[in-house]
């Protein structure tokens, strides 16, 4: 499932994926304590999660769980990026990200390693 979403609704979900499932009064807490939200901003862009099929809402008391994994969102949020700044290419992504130094050795080493072990992959 491709969802668009915006940096409010990732906060939302940065909470359900974080802690697992909460309740709309519990997020909206934690919330108001990470970034200073009031109650109804919460309330507001749950709702909207909720419209995009990104939580689904249960009672008793507003449960919310997500229908969307992280990893789901990284990868489409990774291919739009790709798509709208690389021209369709991941490689340019790559070197972009290599042309701006500001990778460090520890990095850098971990992207090695990354590609190694896509190159072992038996290829279909």
């Amino acid at each position: 499932m491709t969802v668009k979403l915006f940096d409010s609704e990732l906060k939302v979900m940065d909470v359900l994926w974080r802690d697992g499932d909460r309740t709309a009064k519990e997020i909206a807490g934690i919330l108001r304590e990470e970034i200073g939200w009031n109650t109804n901003t919460t309330y507001t862009v749950i709702k909207k999660c909720v419209a995009k099929g990104a939580i689904r809402r249960s009672e008793p008391g507003f449960q919310c769980h997500a229908l969307i994994s992280k990893t789901e969102v990284q990868a489409a949020e990774t291919e739009a990026l790709i798509g709208k700044l690389f021209d369709g290419s991941p490689d340019l992504l790559f070197a972009s990200l290599l042309d701006s130094r500001r990778l460090s050795a520890e990095q850098l080493e971990r992207l090695r390693k990354l590609v190694a072990a896509v190159e072992r992959e038996p290829r279909l």
